[in-house]
C-alpha cells in the first residue's frame, strides 16, 4: 500500500514541501539535480516519504520582484492574499473568525508550532492566538533528523499559518496524531478517532486536512470492495450530524495521484480520499497572479507547475445530489474538486519555521495543503457571520453557483491539471474538474454561504 503523504504533491508529491524553483538545486524522485546559486538559503531534502528539494531558512520575506529575480517564481504574503480574496472590508466589519475554532490534523506535530505562529504573526501584523495543541495516542518525541517528522512538522506550519492568516480572530486546535497515515492500516484510522473525539466533545467548527491517499490503494479496491474506506468516514458522519464543515485537499498529482509504493503515478485517471468523499468538502488549487499590493494582474489559472491541482471523478463514491446540476461534468461519480484557493509553488505562500535547528527560517511552500487551510479561514469567517456554524456546505454551494452575484469566481482560462502524462481537466466556464465551482471573492462569498447554511 501506499504511504499517503502531508498534501502529496509539490515537484513530486508532498504538497507542503517548500517551493523548488528551476534555478534551485532539485532532487525530484528521478534524481535531477541542478547546481544550486550562492544567493539560495540552505538546501536539503525533507519529504514525509521520498526526497524532495526543500528551500528553506531565508531571512526574511521577500518582495515579489526580489523572489523572480532570485528563484523565478512569485511569493505572495497574507497582506497580499487579503487583498486579493477581498478579505480586509469583512474585518473592518469586525468578521474575523471570532468565536469560532478551526480544527487541524496532522501526524507528528511541530515543536515550535506556537513560537514559529508569533513570528509569523508579528512580521506581518496579525494578532497573536494561541494554538491548544492536543495530542492522540503516544505522540513520540520530535527528532529533526527523522524526514517522516520534518515533514509533517513543514505541513503544521503551513496550516496553521494559513488559517491564522485567513481568520486571525479564530482559535487553533491543532491535532497531533501518533502514527503517520498509512492508507487504511495505520494512521488514517487514528486521524479518524481523533476528528469524532472532538466532534464529540463541541470542540471545533471546521476540520481541515491536508492529507490524503489515492483511492486505488485501499485495500479491497481492486476487487470492487470499498469497505476499507467506507469503515474511516465515522467522522464525517458523525461531522454531518454535529454541523461541523470537514475540508480536504484534493491532492496535488493532477488527474492521477501516487501509486501503492509511493514512488511513481497512476498512468491513468485516479482519485483521492478523503478529498473523494461526499461528506468532505473538496479543495483544489489555483495559480494567483498578482502585485505587490496583492491586486490580481491577470485572472487566477489552474495550478499546475512543481505539482497540479487534483481532481476528476471518484472510484468509490457515486454522484451526490448536491452535484446534479453538473451532472455533464462528474457523470455517474462524486466529482473534485468542489472550490479552489491558492496552490501554486509559482506563486506560493511564506511561512516561518523553526522546528529544524539546522534551518531556521522563512520559506515559500504550496500545493493543496495550503489551499484548505485558507479555506478553513473562510468557513470560520461565515461561521461568525451566521451566528452559528455553516455545517456541510455542499448544498449551499453548488446553489451559490447558479447566482454570479454571491462570491464564487469562475476560473474559466483554458488552463488544465494535466499531470505525469494524465490528461487532466480543463478551467472551462462554469463546474470544471480542474477548480470546481472556481474560487471566491470573500466579501461577497462569506455573507452569503452564511446566509444559504441554514441550520442553527
Amino acid at each position: 500500500m501506499q504511504i499517503a503523504r502531508p498534501g502529496r504533491g509539490v515537484a513530486a508529491s508532498a504538497a507542503t514541501v517548500a517551493l523548488v524553483a528551476a534555478a534551485l538545486a532539485v532532487t525530484s524522485q528521478a534524481g535531477a539535480t541542478s547546481a544550486a546559486p550562492s544567493a539560495v538559503p540552505h538546501t536539503f531534502a525533507a519529504p514525509a516519504v521520498a526526497g524532495h528539494a526543500l528551500v528553506r531558512g531565508a531571512t526574511s520575506p521577500l518582495p515579489i520582484g526580489q523572489c523572480q529575480s532570485k528563484w523565478h517564481i512569485n511569493c505572495y504574503n497574507p497582506l497580499q492574499y487579503r487583498t486579493a480574496y477581498h478579505l480586509n472590508p469583512l474585518y473592518k466589519k469586525g468578521i474575523t473568525g471570532k468565536g469560532r475554532t478551526i480544527v487541524i490534523v496532522d501526524s507528528f506535530g511541530s515543536p515550535t508550532v506556537q513560537h514559529d505562529l508569533d513570528v509569523y504573526s508579528k512580521q506581518f501584523g496579525l494578532p497573536r492566538t494561541k494554538v491548544k495543541v492536543v495530542k492522540w495516542g503516544h505522540v513520540p518525541k520530535f527528532d529533526p533528523k527523522n524526514s517522516d517528522m520534518t515533514g509533517w512538522a513543514g505541513e503544521t506550519s503551513l496550516d496553521v499559518e494559513m488559517a491564522h492568516a485567513v481568520a486571525p480572530g479564530a482559535k487553533i486546535v491543532l491535532v497531533e496524531t501518533a502514527v503517520a497515515e498509512t492508507e487504511g492500516t495505520t494512521g488514517l484510522p487514528e486521524m479518524m478517532s481523533a476528528e469524532k473525539h472532538l466532534i464529540d466533545h463541541g470542540v471545533g467548527d471546521v476540520i481541515s486536512q491536508s492529507f490524503g491517499a489515492t483511492e486505488n490503494t485501499f485495500p479491497g479496491f481492486a476487487r470492487g470492495d470499498f469497505t476499507s474506506i467506507k469503515k474511516l468516514r465515522y467522522a464525517f458522519e458523525d461531522a454531518r450530524r454535529k454541523h461541523v464543515t470537514v475540508l480536504a485537499s484534493s491532492g496535488d498529482g493532477g488527474a492521477t495521484d501516487s501509486t501503492a509504493d509511493g514512488k511513481g503515478y497512476y498512468k491513468k485517471r485516479v482519485n483521492s480520499w478523503p478529498s473523494s468523499d461526499p461528506l468532505v468538502t473538496s479543495i483544489g488549487g489555483t495559480q494567483l497572479h498578482l502585485n505587490d499590493k496583492g491586486e490580481r494582474v491577470k485572472p487566477d489559472s489552474v495550478y499546475n507547475d512543481y505539482g497540479a491541482g487534483g481532481g476528476g471523478q471518484s472510484h468509490v463514491f457515486t454522484r451526490p445530489s448536491y452535484q446534479n446540476g453538473v451532472k455533464k461534468t462528474v457523470g455517474s461519480r462524486r466529482g473534485t474538486p468542489d472550490i479552489s484557493m491558492a496552490a501554486a509553488v509559482n506563486g506560493g505562500a511564506w511561512v516561518y519555521s523553526s522546528y529544524d535547528p539546522t534551518s531556521v527560517g522563512w520559506d515559500v511552500s504550496g500545493g493543496t495543503s495550503e489551499a484548505a487551510p485558507l479555506f478553513s479561514g473562510i468557513i470560520a469567517l461565515a461561521d461568525q457571520a451566521a451566528g452559528h456554524r455553516v455545517g456541510d456546505i455542499h448544498e449551499a454551494l453548488y446553489k451559490l453557483l447558479k447566482h454570479k452575484d454571491r462570491g464564487i469566481v469562475d476560473v474559466n482560462d483554458g488552463t488544465d491539471n494535466s499531470y505525469e502524462g494524465v490528461k487532466g481537466y480543463k478551467a472551462v466556464n462554469g463546474y470544471d474538474m480542474a477548480t470546481g465551482v472556481g474560487t471566491l471573492d470573500a466579501l461577497r462569498f462569506v455573507p452569503a454561504l452564511a446566509k444559504a447554511a441554514r441550520h442553527g
